[in-house]
């Protein structure tokens, strides 16, 4: 199973939510049964790490994304991945206009599948540190979820 989460520079939303999954699969005991990745529809940042203000929340938590790096989303991806999930309504637009007509995976918003109230993870490029932990709070919500339901799909 493979899952590719997708915002869009791939530095503050998407490898977020990419490490808290990892660390949740990891103590669910999925490591190595779930393939988790993140990228960004836009080129702006590819090769370069999480926003710094990411990494230090995530840090606070428990979270380490310093070994991430950012890529954009490929078509290809939509042939390797399961499931992909953009963090908003503009992401997800995106991905369903370069998706192939062939691609395996299945497009979602992160939070709608797993949060009835809100269906947008916020950009927090522009707000204070408070913007961060809004974004941690609902993408740790999100993947526990998302594991619970990756458990029954293996």
């Amino acid at each position: 199973m493979e899952v590719l989460f997708v915002c869009l520079g791939n530095i503050c939303r998407s490898p977020t939510a990419e490490g808290v999954l990892r660390h949740k699969l990891r103590e669910a005991g999925l490591q190595g049964r779930v393939e988790v990745a993140s990228a960004g529809t836009g080129e702006w940042h590819v090769g370069k790490p999480p926003d710094t203000r990411s990494q230090q929340a995530a840090s606070r938590r428990g979270y380490d994304l310093s070994a991430q790096r950012a890529q954009q989303v490929s078509r290809a991806d939509f042939a390797r991945y399961d499931l992909i999930l953009a963090m908003d309504q503009s992401n997800l637009r995106n991905l369903k206009a370069m998706q192939p007509a062939q691609g395996k995976a299945e497009l979602d918003l992160l939070l709608r599948r797993y949060d009835s109230s809100v269906d947008e993870v916020p950009d927090p490029y522009y707000d204070g540190e408070q913007g961060f932990e809004r974004v941690l709070d609902l993408i740790e919500a999100a993947c526990d979820e998302l594991v619970i339901e990756l458990k029954g799909r293996l």
